[in-house]
Formats: C-alpha cells, sequence, structure tokens
C-alpha cells in the first residue's frame, strides 16, 4: 500500500506532482494556513503518513510546523519542506524544528521519492522507538502523590459515608426492580475501557430507549458536519425515576464512584469518563487530547456552568483540553473547593 502524503503550498504543486503520484497517494493538497485545521479533524487512523510544505514568504510553513510539533498525537508525522528559493535563514529554521529533511528547487524529485521511501520505511523498522516514546511523551502516569491522596481521600469518604450507602441501597430496591449498583463501560485516560459505578436512578430498560430520545439531547446543535453530537445530557430525562430524581440532584448516585478512584480507574479530579458512544466521537486529534490527562469524579467542566443549556460542545471540549495540558495540585484543590457550590445548583444534570 502506498504511503499517503498531504501537501501544503502551491507554488511547486504542479512540478511534483506527476513523480509523487506515482508513489505516493496524494490525500490532499491546500493552502498552508488550513493545514492544522484539517489535521486537527483527522481521526487517528486517517493521518497522513508524510506531510510536503512548502516555504512562503509569510512563514506560515514554520507557524503550522510549530504547531503540529506540540501536539503529541502528531509527533510520528513525517515532516519535508520544500523552497522555491535558497535561503539559508529558512533552512536554519526548519531544522530548528526538527523537520525530516529540507529541499531547495530545482532538485530531482525522484531523489525527494527515494528520501520519502526510506522515511517510511525507517519508521516501519523502528516499533519499539515509536512505542517508548508514545509511553514517555504520550500516556499519562498519575503522579505519585496524586494517587496516594486519592486513596486516603476515597478510602476516608467510603467509610464515613458507608451508611449512606445503605439507605440509598435499601430505597432504590423498594422503589423499582433491578440492580442497585449501575455499571456502565466508560473511557478514561489513554482511552482504557473499565466499569464505571453509579446508583442506578433510572429505569431498568434506560439504556433500550436512548435511541428514540435523541431529539431530547442539549447539546443538538453542534458544528460537525453529520449533525451527531459527540455528548449526551438531556434535560427533564423520562427516564429517571423518582429516588433517582432526587439522588442525581443531590449527586448522591455518583458516590459509587468513590469506588472508581480508589481502585485506580479514575481519580477525584480529571476530565469525566465518557461513555463509549461519546468517546467514539472524539478521536479527531483536535480532541483527543482530553484523554491524555487524568480522568476523574470533578473537573473543569463541574464547576463551569454543569449542564448548562448555554455551555456549548466546543466550550466543554476546550475545558477538558486545558485541563489535559495544565492539570496541577493546585488546580485539583481549586476544582474541589469548587465543587461544593457546584452541587447545589437547581440545574438538573
Amino acid at each position: 500500500m502506498k504511503a499517503s502524503v498531504v501537501y501544503a503550498g502551491s507554488s511547486l504543486k504542479n512540478l511534483l506532482a506527476a513523480d509523487l503520484g506515482a508513489q505516493f497517494r496524494i490525500q490532499t493538497a491546500m493552502p498552508t494556513a488550513d493545514l492544522n485545521t484539517y489535521l486537527s479533524e483527522q481521526s487517528l487512523l486517517s493521518l497522513p503518513d508524510i506531510i510536503l510544505i512548502e516555504t512562503d514568504p509569510a512563514e506560515e510553513c514554520f507557524k503550522a510546523i510549530g504547531k503540529i510539533r506540540k501536539n503529541p498525537l502528531l509527533q510520528g508525522l513525517i515532516i519535508v519542506l520544500v523552497s522555491g528559493e535558497k535561503r539559508n535563514e529558512w533552512k536554519q529554521k526548519a531544522f530548528a524544528l526538527k523537520v525530516h529533511d529540507y529541499y531547495t528547487y530545482p532538485f530531482p524529485t525522484e531523489d525527494l521519492c527515494e528520501r520519502l521511501n526510506f522515511l517510511v520505511k525507517f519508521r516501519l523498522i523502528k516499533p519499539r522507538l515509536a512505542k517508548l516514546s508514545e509511553e514517555v511523551d504520550v500516556t499519562y502516569k498519575t503522579p505519585t502523590f496524586k494517587r496516594y491522596f486519592d486513596i486516603l481521600a476515597s478510602g476516608c469518604a467510603l467509610l464515613v459515608l458507608s451508611p449512606i450507602f445503605l439507605i440509598v441501597a435499601i430505597v432504590i430496591r423498594l422503589e423499582s426492580k433491578g440492580k442497585i449498583i449501575y455499571k456502565s463501560k466508560r473511557v478514561g485516560t489513554g482511552y482504557k475501557i473499565f466499569d464505571f459505578y453509579k446508583f442506578r436512578s433510572m429505569r431498568s430498560d434506560a439504556d433500550k430507549m436512548l435511541a428514540s430520545m435523541a431529539s431530547l439531547n442539549q447539546y443538538d446543535d453542534v458544528e460537525s458536519a453529520d449533525g451527531k453530537s459527540a455528548f449526551v445530557k438531556i434535560k427533564n430525562d423520562p427516564r429517571i425515576t423518582k429516588v433517582g430524581n432526587f439522588i442525581r440532584r443531590t449527586s448522591i448516585d455518583e458516590l459509587p464512584q468513590l469506588v472508581n478512584v480508589f481502585k485506580g480507574d479514575m481519580s477525584l479530579v480529571g476530565n469525566r469518563p465518557l461513555p463509549l458512544y461519546e468517546a467514539e466521537m472524539l478521536t479527531s486529534n483536535e480532541w483527543s487530547m482530553r484523554f491524555l490527562g487524568p480522568a476523574g469524579l470533578t473537573g473543569l467542566w463541574q464547576i463551569s456552568k454543569r449542564g448548562q443549556k448555554e455551555m456549548s460542545e466546543r466550550e466543554r471540549k476546550k475545558l477538558d483540553n486545558f485541563y489535559a495540558i495544565n492539570h496541577s495540585f493546585w488546580l485539583d484543590m481549586k476544582i474541589i473547593i469548587g465543587t461544593i457550590p457546584a452541587l447545589l445548583q437547581k440545574e438538573k444534570v
């Protein structure tokens, strides 16, 4: 199978197109200014193997490469610059950004194709290096202090709240048949899937009813081309029982997630683990960043207009990305303190 190439620029495109097209699959060609937007919209499976970028007087090429280098999800891309002008300062900037090669036209296009093929093969015969790079640069590992704090806090909370657990279990069972603890598959840090615990607040057939209730989704005004929202949140959900309405309004239904925290599935503070059907829609590089930070019981979304209609899907995803990049002990403490008034809000979430 031919390696795929995305070409950014226009001046040299026609001169290189024939030879490149014979050996590579040209995925698309575009202005350099559109490159980062294009890459952010690709899934992890549709990214190109190679990016060929033309230099330009406005130096948009270097801005684009700089953004790519800051995104850990794009580190495996092969980047080669081609220039129609002989300018040493451009070449120096290019190699400072760690591009794989730099060509100044005129040059034999077969040399460029040979070099690109070598770079692709070299990447494929070094899989262990690529895996090590992913482990170091991409995979999130819970800091030791954060993990100890999670164990201590969740363990103490489970002990103190055990009488409430017992009372809630009894009233749920008295109101309706079904399991007391609702388990669902959630996607957390690094797309890890785990069993997520909650007190059951809905009818036992709630999952089967979801498909017929798409028109009630709060996040139905998303910008996606197919009109599908990545998040699902239904206001005044008819599937909720009377007891369920109370425990959701007071967030008591979330208490079993302390077990998830104690087990290490997630942390006290982080990005909310998502149901599978939501996580599957967040595989573009623009939003995969949220999965590179800790998953948590509470987070920035919970204390920032949580569940309100005026918070768009894009705003929520940006909050998740911000936390994944900037999480710290002090930010966690601020979020924990802010969670208490958020639990008392009138909005049913």
